[in-house]
């Protein structure tokens, strides 16, 4: 064989091979464009949930101080301890 046809031959498998290799790439590119955009719209939903969290222990704050809540819970505790502690000396 001549050098020429040894030119051709190696163009022809140069070119066939970059063919493949972006068909490849362009599947593998495509592939990874799908994850990140699942990813994103995951995340956008933990976005969303934290906020609605946040408003919400935000909520649970304020009718804890301004509904006076927390008074009402120590008062409890308070008489629940001094119950037991009469209940333990009458015995």
């Amino acid at each position: 064989m001549n050098d020429i046809l040894h030119a051709n031959i190696f163009f022809v498998i140069a070119s066939v091979a970059t063919v493949v290799f972006c068909i490849v790439l362009t599947l593998v590119l495509y592939q990874l464009y799908k994850t990140v955009a699942s990813a994103r719209r995951v995340v956008e939903r933990i976005e969303a949930a934290s906020e609605q969290v946040a408003d919400d222990l935000e909520h649970a704050r304020e009718l804890l101080y301004n509904g006076g809540m927390i008074a009402r819970i120590l008062a409890f505790m308070a008489g629940t301890k001094r119950k037991s502690r009469r209940r333990t000396s009458d015995d």
